[in-house]
């Protein structure tokens, strides 16, 4: 009660020293005038929130120089000036007397305003991390936007209809036309001596490269422009990507955040209330947990057969099907959550197809081949998506995902909490080989997040990770040399707190389940919480419990820097 007071009155304090301190202009220039902001007063009008996010929103694009996005060492130091405006609006909001669910939405975008003031004191990608200028996304994510930090103008290929019509290919061919340009820039830009960001980003543009050869084949004779653009952009892509090779030769230094940078990354951005060294000890107890309940299943299960990879397009198509009728059957009539029309379509769209191999898939394939069903739980991600599209939010804030992957938490720990949550209510009862790959799954993802947070740590260089991860994911399922966790590793590296978020959410959620059965008594039930949790939106999990339970002080501890893990 005490410390609420406390904040409060601060925050007051503030408001009232911005309101006198900051001159009212009308709007403040800076540079060439591209940055403009409105005069900054005291209110507390929800209206002012949301009119700041879509001004937020717009200035949190870097502007554009002759067709292409400018992160030159002069407009990113133009963008961090005047971002301090942005600041101080939010800050003479005073929200302390709004519905929770108005008061979360300033967190988030206080959340959102803290990553791009880390961005620009830390992480820096524009200038540190050579992947961060490709453009070309041949795949849709599973969470609700790209993951790491990613160029303003990207391409996402996968959203339009091939073949392409007039105006798609003409847009593709001006974007695509613009690479040659923002690669040349690029050089100008990446002053950073990351080691492993260097390496491992001559590998993404490799890919690129790929992919651009790929859609060229695509879409030949489409139009003769954008043919020309593919060409031109696949040359400059390859020049780039051997620049990049050779400049890393020269480059010696550390990539990692620092565990002090990633804790208040941590805290003030994904909203987290742990420390890197609380998170380092939660993974490693969550590794040694997986291990352990595998070794024990394998045990159970010592006198059955041993699953096999399904070998042909028949037994792929008919297992896969199944699947995903077990999954929709199972939510439906053990009532998990309430079911809509677009959840089916949303599973049945991801089954793929099947792809002969003599060795190693990739880990998630060697899972999805033995049992199907597996993955689908995680495929939870794919109805969060429909979701979003069927039934938006009401919020402003909520209906389009976070800036900086905020949402990581809450997307990627529901999807892996989904796998063991779904295993205990008992979809795995008559198929005990498959609870053997949910440990797996678990182990794989403590054992990769680790690696993750002690490259941010620069305890381990990315390759050191990889090697950790491989060593320490069962059944040599995931090759250190492998694509998977090379790429894995090299993701992590780009977005601090991602690679442990997958443990970190997982565990969040099966707290407040826990704190919600309390609350509610004999009134609690899986469906009820998991209805209440879904209807909340893609958010940081500790904004999802201060919206059910009430309780705000994982978000009051961030604020204090004081950490109490586990806490009730």
């Amino acid at each position: 009660m005490q410390r609420t007071f406390l904040v409060r009155a601060a925050r007051f304090v503030v408001v009232v020293l911005i309101v006198f301190l900051v001159a009212c202009s009308d709007r403040e220039t800076v540079g060439d005038g591209v940055y403009e902001t409105s005069v900054i007063t005291s209110s507390n009008d929800y209206n002012e929130l949301l009119a700041l996010f879509d001004d937020w929103r717009e200035f949190a694009r870097p502007r554009w120089v002759e067709g292409v996005p400018d992160y030159s060492a002069s407009a990113m130091a133009e963008q961090q000036e005047v971002a301090q405006s942005y600041h101080r609006r939010l800050a003479a909001i005073d929200e302390s007397e709004w519905p929770v669910a108005q008061q979360i939405d300033h967190h988030l975008v206080r959340a959102e305003m803290n990553g791009l003031d880390f961005d620009h004191r830390v992480r820096r990608p524009w200038a540190t991390n050579p992947a961060f200028y490709v453009t070309i996304f041949t795949a849709q994510s599973d969470v609700p936007a790209h993951e790491g930090p990613v160029i303003d103008g990207w391409l996402d290929t996968w959203t339009y209809q091939y073949p392409l019509d007039e105006d798609s290919a003409a847009f593709m061919a001006g974007r695509i036309g613009s690479i040659p340009r923002l690669l040349e820039n690029a050089r100008e830009n990446l002053t950073g001596n990351g080691r492993d960001l260097w390496v491992s980003g001559a590998r993404s543009i490799k890919q690129q490269s790929r992919d651009l050869a790929a859609l060229g084949e695509q879409v030949a004779g489409t139009s003769s422009d954008l043919d020309a653009a593919i060409v031109e952009a696949g040359q400059a892509t390859n020049e780039f990507a051997v620049w990049i090779e050779r400049e890393a030769e020269n480059r010696s230094g550390l990539s990692g955040v620092g565990s002090e940078n990633y804790t208040w990354y941590l805290k003030n951005v994904h909203l987290v209330p742990y420390t890197w060294e609380q998170e380092e000890t939660i993974l490693l107890r969550e590794l040694a947990r997986a291990h352990a309940s595998l070794r024990l299943e394998e045990n159970r299960n010592r006198g059955l057969a041993v699953l096999s990879r399904i070998d042909n397009v028949a037994d792929y198509d008919r297992n896969f099907n199944e699947a995903v009728d077990d999954m929709i059957t199972f939510l439906e009539e053990e009532e998990i959550f309430t079911m809509a029309d677009y959840m089916d379509p949303a599973l049945r769209a991801r089954i793929g197809s099947f792809s002969p191999a003599d060795g190693l898939r990739g880990f998630f394939s060697e899972i999805d081949y033995r049992d199907p069903l597996t993955m689908r739980t995680h495929g939870v991600h794919w109805i969060d998506l429909a979701r979003m599209e069927h039934e938006p939010h009401e919020s402003p804030m909520r209906r389009v995902p976070a800036l900086s992957n905020i949402y990581d938490n809450r997307s990627e720990g529901l999807a892996t909490g989904f796998e063991e949550m779904m295993m205990h209510a008992g979809l795995f009862d008559d198929r005990p080989r498959a609870r053997e790959l949910i440990w797996i799954l678990l182990a794989q993802r403590a054992a990769r997040g680790l690696g993750g947070l002690r490259q941010h740590a620069n305890v381990y260089t990315l390759q050191e990770a990889a090697e950790f991860a491989s060593e320490w994911t069962p059944r040599g399922f995931l090759p250190a040399d492998g694509a998977t966790i090379q790429g894995e590793e090299h993701f992590y590296l780009t977005q601090p707190g991602y690679g442990t978020s997958y443990i970190i959410g997982k565990l969040e959620i099966e707290k407040l389940m826990a704190e919600r059965a309390i609350q509610l008594g004999n009134e609690f039930t899986v469906k009820r919480f998991f209805n209440e949790f879904l209807e909340t939106g893609v958010i940081p999990v500790s904004l999802v419990r201060w919206q059910l339970t009430g309780k705000k002080d994982a978000i009051l501890d961030s604020a204090l820097d004081v950490i109490s893990p586990f806490r009730f």
